[in-house]
């Protein structure tokens, strides 16, 4: 990328990774270097045309979270945290990252753009 004269990075990272969740240290760990490495990265890389970003989406319905919210009780417990009530659909993060490799976000590096229906502003 720096001999091009630039691009784009996006990570995906986690809600997780901006707020503790029970019983998911490792992964909450992980998801919150992967936030700090791309601000890092944001701000070696930027003299280079280089921007990094990253996603941190809230629960998307894949066929894997569908197995792993399965059952009722965890899964009403965690809508209960999202303000907008719903778990997210691949396309909310796809919109998401769309906008981070377009010319729109241009200007915009060392950012986590988080897609979680309001789960972290309380």
């Amino acid at each position: 990328m720096i001999e091009q004269g630039g691009g784009k990075i996006i990570n995906m990272s986690s809600q997780a990774g901006e707020v503790a969740l029970a019983d998911h240290a490792a992964y909450c760990a992980s998801k919150a270097g992967l936030i700090l490495l791309t601000k890092v990265l944001a701000v070696e890389w930027g003299p280079h045309n280089i921007k990094v970003n990253a996603v941190a989406p809230t629960v998307i319905l894949t066929p894997m979270a569908e197995k792993a919210w399965a059952d009722e009780r965890k899964r009403q417990a965690m809508l209960a945290k999202i303000p907008l009530g719903r778990f997210g659909r691949p396309v909310d993060v796809s919109g998401a990252v769309l906008f981070l490799a377009s010319p729109a976000s241009d200007l915009i590096t060392g950012e986590v753009l988080t897609v979680d229906g309001g789960y972290t502003a309380q």
